[in-house]
Order: structure tokens, then sequence, then C-alpha cells
């Protein structure tokens, strides 16, 4: 079995890109996708937070703007 150690700096890394999903959930759609794509867009990213949410190496992130986004 692997141990998996996240540093500090991972830690940033992932919450960054959680950031980045939330943004764009809380967006708008582009003017040039069409509904299907955006619903998978979103889908996806929301799908991705559910992901993450669930990993445990999170400290003092503040974990609600992920949470609300991803509807948990």
């Amino acid at each position: 079995m692997t141990i998996e150690i996240t540093t500090a700096e991972q830690i940033a890394k992932h919450y960054s890109a959680c950031m980045d999903s939330v943004n764009l959930i809380n967006g708008t759609k582009p003017e040039d996708m069409t509904d299907a794509d955006w619903a998978d867009t979103l889908k996806r990213n929301r799908d991705h937070l559910a992901i993450m949410l669930a990993k445990d190496y999170w400290t003092t992130e503040d974990l609600t703007p992920l949470q609300q986004a991803a509807g948990a």
C-alpha cells in the first residue's frame, strides 16, 4: 500500500483548482457555448468538487464555497 503525503503547497494548488470550479459554476454561460455543453461543464465541475471534498487532507481551508457550488 502506498501512503500519499500531501504538502501545504499541494493542498493550496488543489484548493485553487477547486475555486476555479466554484467561480465557473457561479459564473454565466459563455455566449458561444450551447446549453448542452454548459450543462455538461457544470456537471463535470460539480463532480470535481464532490471528489475533492471527499479528500482527507484539508486543514484550515474554507470549504463552504466548494460545498455550496457542489450542491452539498
